[in-house]
């Protein structure tokens, strides 16, 4: 064993903890005593602590480290190795001896180690006592006030992790402590300040800045619905040994003297609510998608659980009558809490509310209102046994009950609930959620209008596009018609084919500008009237101009037509234009050609004359009309849109029923934006 260890100027001649720990001033000698108690080693921080340098102690008795003993009495040296060989390891204070004689406390830890050839040597570690006194002293006075501060505190890593925090701040996160450990400080608490209190702590730990007393508004994720003040102030930590380095902290709730940003934080959260809400009611015009929006607009950074629930008015002028029972649809609804709470908001599609239920206070007032979960307003509210024992299971303790009107009618009712975990609803809670449903009701109204048009025009729009097309031997007809997108579901395409005396057949196709009900009458009026036109055999120009004047008069500003006159005796394919996309020929050899000579500005221009524009028709051949949904579209133009018309024309198969349909998949979107119309006919020829 060496006599001495080399040591590092920069370390002293104890053993050091880093600078900063609670241990930075206590220092540790090492020395090792052989089976004749004598100093065979003389280690680090032993001249310190006892004054000799290691030539003048080694091999000498391990005694002179010690006071004198009393009269018959072991010295200290030789009891404290006994100790260490017999127990393995053995602690305790001795007086011990400097070298300048004066006599001072110490500790010691002993344990017996083998040594060089298998001898058993004494391993001592001494420290001064006043100084061990001084670290006890700190240690409890830390556990004491880690385990009663009435102040928060806290140890963060550099990643703002939770490595260490007393009750007190568990207490106020609404968390046990356990639950902390190894989350991240944003994972805990909740602020409405965009991150700026992150930003404070990263500041701390990446720059060693010290921030005292600072204000910060928010909320934990063990009491979200309650708002805090808390002045809290940090400091780093210097990464101590075995310790990373991080962030200690002082949080002390000062909401009662803060009320001023309680409230600010309270509203800022209010308006983030209504600002999430805002952008999320609405995306789309469909009753149960924008009531879902609204549920989970609530649930559940506003309550615990809700429903939205349309009513069944008989009329929408019907006077709320209190006397009668209300029926509803449950059409969207959501919670955050087990079973049966989940059974409770979706296990109903009809619900009924007698008279005298909470639903019909609320209704009497068109206000929001706030009921406490009680058995008497299950017993006015919920007649239903089995669901009454559900709200009772739930854990639900409130109810905030919110009209949804728009227009002035009532279109239903939103509810929502919160556990007895939670807060209940305060008066700025009945004003958000008198907001909330004010925004989903108009936006419900808009939806149920929409739908109610829509559907108005579906069905105007069934009845007057032609219910079968007029047929003829010499003319084999495949006809499509495919809808744009939701929005635009109900357009302004039409076509027709009529049956003319002399076997001669028209071929009819147009297209009125906008959707809705609007431009379905608008399109009924001009099939209609241009297939009366068609039966006097006017020639394909006159029956445009005619429709033209027809246009003008029922004020239809835009709309586009071509007519098509055939006559099979001779193969000649009269037609005329209203500035509609031209007809493409697909001769029997393959060959597709378009008609591009057919002019005219569109019905309801006026002002210029139409003309009509020949071609003889081989037998075979197919005539392609269609509308522009077919080769207009976003990010592709009309003339691109027509080339690869073209193309697939030149690919298809024999049978008209499987060309449309080749068509349609290859060159319409799956969501197209405009309506679509595709008629294929392929004419023959009379027998001479």
């Amino acid at each position: 064993m060496p006599a001495d260890r080399p040591r590092d100027a920069n370390a002293g001649t104890s053993l050091w903890s880093e600078p900063g720990s609670l241990l930075e001033h206590v220092a540790v000698a090492v020395f090792g005593i052989d089976d004749e108690n004598r100093i065979c080693y003389w280690g680090p921080g032993a001249h310190d602590l006892f004054g000799h340098q290691a030539p003048d102690v080694l091999a000498k008795p391990g005694a002179m480290l010690f006071a004198e003993p009393s009269a018959d009495e072991p010295d200290a040296c030789s009891r404290m190795a006994a100790r260490g060989r017999a127990e393995g390891y053995w602690r305790g204070r001795l007086l011990a001896r400097h070298q300048d004689g004066t006599d001072f406390d110490c500790g010691f830890r002993v344990f017996p180690v083998t040594g060089v050839e298998g001898r058993s040597v004494v391993m001592a570690l001494s420290s001064r006592g006043d100084e061990l006194d001084r670290v006890k002293t700190n240690l409890a006075f830390l556990d004491a006030l880690f385990e009663r501060c009435p102040i928060g505190l806290v140890m963060l890593d550099e990643d703002l992790r939770y490595l260490h925090l007393n009750q007190a701040l568990a207490d106020m996160n609404g968390l046990p402590i356990e639950e902390h450990l190894g989350r991240r400080l944003t994972e805990i608490m909740i602020t409405s300040e965009g991150g700026e209190y992150e930003r404070m702590l990263r500041t701390v730990v990446a720059e060693g800045r010290t921030v005292v007393g600072v204000r910060v508004g928010m909320r934990t994720l063990g009491h979200p619905d309650r708002d805090l003040v808390l002045s809290v102030s940090f400091f780093p930590l210097t990464g101590a040994v075995g310790t990373r380095q991080g962030v200690g902290g002082l949080l002390v709730d000062v909401t009662d003297r803060e009320q001023a940003i309680v409230e600010a934080t309270a509203t800022r959260q209010r308006l983030a609510l209504l600002d999430r809400a805002s952008a999320r009611f609405g995306t789309t015009l469909d009753v149960v998608t924008t009531a879902q929006e609204l549920v989970e607009a609530a649930v559940p950074d506003f309550s615990d659980g809700a429903v939205v629930e349309l009513v069944d008015w008989l009329d929408e002028r019907e006077v709320f009558d209190p006397a009668l029972p209300v029926m509803t649809r449950r059409i969207a609804s959501g919670t955050v809490l087990p079973a049966p709470a989940t059974e409770l908001v979706s296990g109903v599609d009809v619900v009924h509310y007698p008279p005298g239920s909470a639903i019909h206070q609320m209704l009497r007032t068109g206000r929001p209102i706030t009921v406490p979960v009680t058995r008497e307003f299950m017993v006015r509210t919920i007649p239903d046994d089995r669901r009454a024992r559900l709200m009772a299971e739930s854990g639900l303790a409130c109810l905030l009950l919110a009209p949804l009107i728009a227009r002035g009618t009532v279109q239903g009712i939103a509810i929502f609930g919160r556990s007895a975990a939670r807060a209940t609803f305060t008066e700025p809670d009945l004003s958000l959620a008198g907001e909330l449903a004010s925004r989903a009701a108009l936006c419900l109204d808009n939806a149920r209008l929409y739908s109610r048009e829509r559907d108005i025009a579906l069905t105007l729009q069934r009845a007057l596009l032609p219910s079968s097309l007029g047929t003829s031997p010499y003319l084999h007809i495949a006809h499509r018609y495919l809808p744009g997108g939701r929005v635009t579901e109900v357009g302004g395409d039409w076509y027709d084919v009529i049956a003319l005396p002399g076997d001669h057949v028209g071929l009819l196709v147009g297209d009125v500008m906008g959707h809705g009900v609007a431009a379905a009458a608008s399109m009924g009026r001009l099939r209609i009237t241009a297939k009366a036109l068609a039966r006097h055999h006017q020639v394909p120009h006159e029956l445009v101009a005619e429709l033209d004047l027809c246009a003008r008069e029922a004020g239809i500003e835009l709309a586009t037509c071509l007519y098509i006159h055939y006559d099979p005796a001779s193969g000649r394919a009269r037609m005329a234009s209203a500035g509609h996309p031209p007809p493409l020929v697909l001769q029997p050899d393959g060959r597709t050609d378009v008609i591009d000579e057919v002019l005219g500005v569109p019905l309801g221009v006026g002002g210029s004359p139409f003309r009509t524009t020949e071609a003889l028709l081989p037998d075979g051949a197919t005539l392609v009309l269609y509308t522009d949904g077919l080769i207009e579209a976003r990010g592709r133009d009309i003339d691109e849109g027509l080339q690869s018309l073209r193309t697939e024309l030149g690919r298809l198969p024999d049978s008209l029923e499987a060309a449309a349909d080749q068509i349609l998949e290859r060159l319409v979107p799956s969501s197209p934006a405009d309506d679509t119309v595709l008629l294929l006919a392929r004419v023959h020829r009379l027998p001479r």
